[in-house]
């Protein structure tokens, strides 16, 4: 384990703020055990993981929504730090009822980024987390690249006119970079006139999407619009576990596992 000031911390941290503010997307496919993160880490291209708090509940048992408690969850996360070479950014939610401490406990076990969520609470107290965040960072001696996530798309309700979601994730994206969250995430924006009006209000390399199959624009085109960084939330588990149930109804139903199947692990 890393302890939070040293050097090799501070390096990583760095080098994961600086693939944020490049011109080249930072694509990440969201892991969710040790064995997952060493094949994403593995696979050409790869500059840094991001961790999935949906998919570390749901390898537990565990409903997503902070039901996983916080002890376990770090204790995954500190197994993915220790088990690659590269940055690691955690989704701690919305920071477990403490912000700052809870980022002050990841940046303990070798984290150096961080998703967290506002859940549409007021923006006054939304700020202030980020603040906490960003404070345990600098305590620590580093930059924490925190990926400040407004929940203005995913909490709207039905029927909400989407200009109006837009303007409102503006406003809370602007407060977070004011606030010196170098990033802010917009979960539920897919749509490329969404994207370009979210771009052009907060600046180049300062949005942060979720890719949606069958629904997101490919990273070549995120690029192109000035995203920051594209993840997959728990959707990269989903692939996995399509795989692995695809498998299992072909395999009982008479027939063979697939003959592409390698042996990453």
């Amino acid at each position: 384990m890393s302890e939070p000031t040293s050097p090799d911390l501070a390096a990583r941290a760095r080098a994961l703020l600086d693939l944020h503010t490049a011109p080249e997307i930072l694509v990440l496919a969201n892991v969710w055990d040790v064995v997952s993160a060493q094949v994403v880490a593995g696979t050409d291209g790869v500059r840094a993981l991001a961790t999935a708090s949906h998919s570390i509940a749901s390898t537990f048992g565990f409903e997503d929504g902070e039901n996983i408690p916080l002890n376990l969850h770090l204790d995954m996360v500190g197994l993915i730090v220790a088990a690659v070479d590269l940055p690691v950014t955690m989704d701690f939610e919305a920071g477990y009822g403490d912000p700052g401490e809870t980022a002050r406990r990841a940046i303990d076990i070798g984290v150096v980024g961080g998703n967290l969520e506002d859940q549409m609470k007021p923006l006054e107290e939304a700020v202030a987390a980020v603040e906490a965040v960003l404070r345990a960072g600098r305590d620590a001696g580093i930059d924490f690249v925190l990926n400040a996530r407004t929940d203005a798309f995913v909490r709207a309700e039905p029927g909400t006119d989407r200009s109006e979601l837009v303007a409102e994730a503006i406003r809370r994206g602007r407060a977070f970079v004011e606030a010196g969250a170098p990033v802010v995430f917009v979960p539920g924006v897919v749509a490329r006139d969404e994207i370009e009006a979210l771009v052009d209000a907060l600046g180049p390399q300062k949005l942060s999407v979720i890719s949606v199959p069958g629904k997101s624009l490919p990273a070549r085109e995120l690029e192109a619009l000035g995203v920051a960084r594209v993840s997959t939330g728990p959707f990269t588990q989903r692939v996995a576990l399509t795989a692995l149930q695809d498998a299992t109804a072909e395999l009982v139903a008479g027939g063979v596992l697939p003959e592409s199947t390698r042996a990453l692990n």
